[in-house]
C-alpha cells in the first residue's frame, strides 16, 4: 500500500510563491508517475502537472512557466514550486501516484480516473 502525504499549503497574496510536498511511502512501483491535481471551490479536480519516471515533466497550460514539478533523488518526495500565484490558483493541492498514460491523459485535461494511490490533499489560499 501507497502513502502520500501532501504540505506546505497555506494563504498568500497574489503573486507570492508556495512549495508544496508530497512525501511517498509504501510499496510503490518505480515506473509509476507522479503528479499534482488541484480542486478549486466549486469545481471539479483538475490536473496541474505530472514528472514521469524518467523526470520528463507535463503541465496544465494554466500553470506552464510558473509551477515546476520535481522530486528529490530518492523519489521518497514529490514537490510543487508555486511562482507568480493568481487567485484563481486557490484550492485544495492533491498528490497522485498511477500509471504514465493516467497521469499524461489527466494533465490533458480527462478525468484523472484509475490512479493508484491519493494524497489528503493541501489547501491552498491566494487573495488579491
Amino acid at each position: 500500500q501507497v502513502q502520500l502525504v501532501e504540505s506546505g499549503g497555506g494563504s498568500v497574496e497574489a503573486g507570492g510563491s508556495l512549495r508544496l510536498s508530497c512525501a511517498v511511502s509504501g510499496d510503490t512501483d518505480s515506473s509509476w508517475s507522479m503528479g499534482w491535481f488541484r480542486q478549486p471551490p466549486g469545481k471539479e479536480r483538475e490536473a496541474v502537472g505530472a514528472i514521469d519516471s524518467d523526470g520528463s515533466t507535463s503541465y496544465a497550460d494554466s500553470v506552464k512557466g510558473r509551477f515546476t514539478i520535481s522530486q528529490d533523488n530518492n523519489k521518497n518526495t514529490l514537490y510543487l514550486q508555486m511562482n507568480s500565484l493568481k487567485v484563481e490558483d486557490t484550492g485544495m493541492y492533491y498528490c497522485a501516484a498511477g500509471r504514465r498514460l493516467l497521469l499524461r491523459l489527466a494533465v490533458s485535461g480527462l478525468p484523472p480516473n484509475n490512479l493508484d494511490a491519493w494524497g489528503q490533499g493541501t489547501l491552498v489560499a491566494v487573495s488579491s
